[in-house]
């Protein structure tokens, strides 16, 4: 099985990437959450993988950390309704910590609101996806301070998201604002200038 693709990256679209590695280009599916961390092309890319195979078909879909790759998988493999593109569509519109406060919440509304994902479906989501939620993601969500170190990147988001959500942002839009504010500002934003720029 393949998990991961490390190699130059040829092109990228907001739900696809092309990365070439041994003289083999590999085309990957992606949500935007991903395509958003994206080197620009000519750039060495690195992308957590999972293989989907269909009688027609075979798809790569790949994740910025191993993280969103596992949770896609806990998407197709334990909702009921839910297949590669849906999820691919729940992860294109809310970044990881904001799906998973969501679900823990039981936020079926904001889940709802992610194309394609009806309230039905929203309710399946927190229903057979709350209980497979790890401590230290319920721990992160609530105590960031506390749980187990994420990556650099991620923590930073997580934070400033829930610093926004704090101040009385919805949690779709402060989602929203952080990212836009990461790609304004790059990598090495700390957390204080990403809240910052998103309030700007």
């Amino acid at each position: 099985m393949i998990t991961s693709v490390s190699g130059t990256l040829v092109s990228a679209t907001p739900l696809s990437a092309v990365i070439e590695t041994g003289g083999i280009g590999y085309e990957i599916s992606i949500p935007v959450t991903t395509a958003e961390r994206l080197p620009q092309p000519g750039n060495t890319a690195k992308l957590h993988t999972l293989a989907v195979y269909r009688e027609d078909s075979q798809t790569l879909y790949g994740f910025a950390t191993i993280e969103e790759r596992d949770f896609f998988r806990l998407l197709v493999e334990k909702v009921t309704g839910v297949g590669p593109k849906m999820a691919l569509s729940v992860m294109s519109k809310l970044s990881l910590p904001t799906l998973k406060s969501a679900i823990a919440s039981g936020d079926v509304g904001l889940l709802a609101k992610c194309p394609g994902i009806g309230r039905k479906t929203a309710e399946r989501l927190v229903i057979e996806l709350r209980d497979k939620l790890s401590p230290s993601d319920t721990a992160t969500l609530v105590a960031p301070t506390d749980a187990p170190k994420a990556p650099a990147a991620d923590n930073r988001v997580n934070d400033a998201v829930l610093a926004l959500t704090a101040l009385g942002y919805k949690a779709a839009d402060a989602d929203k604002a952080v990212r836009q504010a990461w790609i304004a500002l790059g990598p090495k934003a700390t957390t204080e200038a990403l809240i910052k720029k998103s309030l700007g």
